[in-house]
């Protein structure tokens, strides 16, 4: 018998525990007055909880939100409980201050206080209550980003200064910045260390910003060899920084081709014309680039050009270009120009460069004609380009492209020097309506300015890469100016066609002769495992000349990336 009444006891005071347990618990919250019962409603805080713990915290939370509000000497006069289940706290919120001076001593420089908005013309700095805490955050984080990414700001000796106005001191922990004290490449390693120096302008003893370390390691996507994976992290040890960058090694060399052909006015048989086009790029790991170009077309013209660029000599910020160009027009001339300039990049997409460039063209015809002669000429260089790419579209890389550049110089002639300057101009952008459809304008122009001119030093434009619908190189101006401009339509990633409508002006001197052109056609283009095919139909015609399908031109070229 004593052992039932003691299990039925057990069980009870189980049964009771779990009651207990399992209720929920009230929390109801009231000011010393009526308008401070309904300021503290307006707060919206918990009024159920599972345990008392629970309840306990909500109304310190609730106490710490008063005061962030202006009520900062808010107090908790009673906290009863009720009965079982309901709590009430009683509050006293007094007055409500609005605003806070607080006095920053010169500890955090200027500009990055003006940045919170509430620094007046005396460089005072009053923020409202209500904005203290997410103005110190503001505050803390541009000093962490200028190189002290461990210190945290705090309000000390904070009085009253007036009716509804607080006076506080702003004290600064940890006031020393941080240094970039080692970098290391993850993915590619053998990444070329001068650009990240130098394109980057990332380096050792640099005074830490995470923020613009991320803005400064974008530049990736501007490069053509190489790509990010995904943004810098930072090791920090007690007395260093490391910082871990991660990239991957692109494919950048390129071989491009074109055949081309069309219908010989003077004898209606079909002739072609094309040429090869080999870029290789940082293939040594140093960013270097070497292009190959040759080049034949109808009308017996032989072009070979031979560039190759050095960036960051040295590690200086200077990098060195040369050329060798060889022309062959048939057997009336040939002009060997060569060329070096010096370049300094500013940034991931400007650079100017100086230089020199030398060119001698000698007569190959047997009876010297006035038009056609000997000549040597050195010019001056100058130029700037402008680079923005979009390395995410593998059709058009490249959005904008600006390149001008200058020679003056000297022109050797019959024992006679003559000044000559030159100057020309390449641009393009493609303007993205939307993810299919796209409109391409570009400009490309030279104009040679001289007393006397010859026809072998005359600038030649027309084809595939100028005015299309005429033969490749098959026009001499002194000056020229063309405009191509093109209407794409994506089918998809990989597919797109567009129209082809180009003008053009020229003037030849030696000729007497102005001319505007005109070109018209389609095309389509389309990447494949081999690479980009691209397919041009055009016809060509002058200002005064009807369109004919026997001038058509039908250009084929293939990109292929390797």
């Amino acid at each position: 018998m004593i052992r039932i009444l003691g299990t039925l006891l057990f069980l009870s005071l189980l049964l009771w525990s779990y009651k207990a347990c399992g209720q929920t618990l009230y929390l109801s919250s009231i000011g010393s007055s009526e308008k401070e019962t309904t300021s503290i409603d307006s707060l919206g805080y918990q009024t159920n909880f599972d345990d008392f713990a629970s309840l306990d915290s909500e109304v310190k939370r609730l106490g710490k939100n008063l005061s962030n509000l202006g009520y900062i000497e808010t107090e908790l006069l009673n906290f009863t409980k009720l009965n079982d289940s309901s709590y009430q706290a009683t509050f006293s919120l007094k007055i409500k201050y609005e605003s806070i001076i607080i006095d920053h001593k010169n500890l955090v420089d200027l500009s990055i206080l003006k940045l919170s908005g509430f620094l007046d013309k005396n460089n005072e700095l009053i923020v409202p209550i209500i904005e203290v805490e997410s103005t110190l955050q503001s505050i803390n984080s541009e000093i962490a980003n200028r190189g002290n990414p461990f210190s945290y700001l705090k309000l000390v000796d904070i009085e009253k200064a007036g009716h509804k106005l607080l006076r506080g001191s702003l004290s600064v922990s940890e006031p020393t910045s941080r240094t970039i004290d080692k970098f290391i490449l993850k993915g590619y390693e053998k990444f070329p260390k001068s650009f990240i120096n130098r394109y980057l302008k990332i380096k050792t003893g640099q005074t830490f910003s995470l923020e613009k370390i991320k803005e400064k390691t974008e530049a990736f996507n501007d490069l053509v060899f190489a790509n990010k994976i995904k943004d810098p992290e930072v090791l920090f040890t007690k007395d260093s920084t490391i910082l871990y960058m991660y990239i991957e090694k692109a494919t950048s060399n390129t071989f491009d081709g074109f055949l081309g052909f069309g219908t010989n006015e003077a004898t209606d048989k079909i002739e072609f014309d094309g040429y090869l086009d080999l870029n290789l790029i940082n293939n040594l790991n140093y960013g270097e680039s070497l292009r190959l170009l040759y080049k034949s077309d109808e009308n017996e013209q032989q072009t070979f050009d031979l560039k190759l660029g050095a960036p960051y000599l040295f590690s200086s910020p200077m990098g060195l270009e040369v050329n060798l160009n060889i022309f062959r027009r048939d057997s009336s001339f040939v002009t060997v120009t060569q060329a070096a300039k010096i370049n300094y990049q500013i940034n991931s997409k400007n650079v100017v460069s100086i230089g020199l460039n030398t060119v001698n063209s000698t007569d190959l015809l047997d009876i010297s004609t006035s038009q056609i002669s000997d000549y040597k000429s050195n010019q001056y260089l100058a130029s700037y380009t402008y680079t923005k790419r979009q390395n995410y579209d593998f059709l058009f890389p490249i959005n904008f492209l600006f390149d001008l550049s200058t020679g003056f110089g000297y022109r050797s002639y019959d024992a006679v020097d003559e000044p000559q300057s030159n100057f020309s101009l390449n641009t393009f952008k493609i303007f993205n309506l939307n993810a299919k459809n796209s409109i391409y304008g570009r400009i490309s122009s030279n104009y040679l300015l001289s007393d006397t001119y010859l026809e072998n030093e005359l600038p030649r434009f027309g084809g595939i890469n100028s005015i299309r619908g005429f033969e490749e190189n098959s026009l001499i101006a002194n000056l020229f100016a063309v405009l191509n401009t093109e209407y794409r339509y994506k089918l998809n990633n990989s597919i797109y066609v567009h129209s082809v409508i180009d003008a053009a002006y020229f003037k030849n001197q030696i000729l007497n002769q102005k001319e505007k052109l005109f070109g018209f056609g389609f095309g389509f283009g389309f990447l494949s495992k081999a690479g980009l095919f691209r397919f041009n139909y055009t016809s060509g015609k002058t200002e005064n000349q009807k369109f004919r399908l026997t001038d058509s031109k039908i250009h084929l070229s293939l990109t292929t990336r390797f």
